[in-house]
């Protein structure tokens, strides 16, 4: 998902977005546990979104302020 899309989303839809990148990461990481990971990248964009969601979500608490 670009940052584009992520702005135009509400923040629940960006808080349910964030549980779903937490599992997918947490599936990441089991793989990566027992070398069935073929794409090691996948850790570090998947935690890349985390943050940018998270970042968003507090631009808009603040605009909202």
């Amino acid at each position: 998902m670009k940052l584009s899309e992520m702005r135009e989303k509400s923040v629940d839809e960006l808080q349910s977005a964030i549980i779903d990148w937490k599992k997918q990461l947490l599936d990441a990481r089991l793989q990566l546990s027992t070398h069935k990971l073929e794409n090691t990248a996948t850790i570090s964009n998947t935690k890349k979104l985390i943050a940018q969601a998270k970042t968003i979500i507090t631009e808009k608490g603040v605009q909202n302020a």
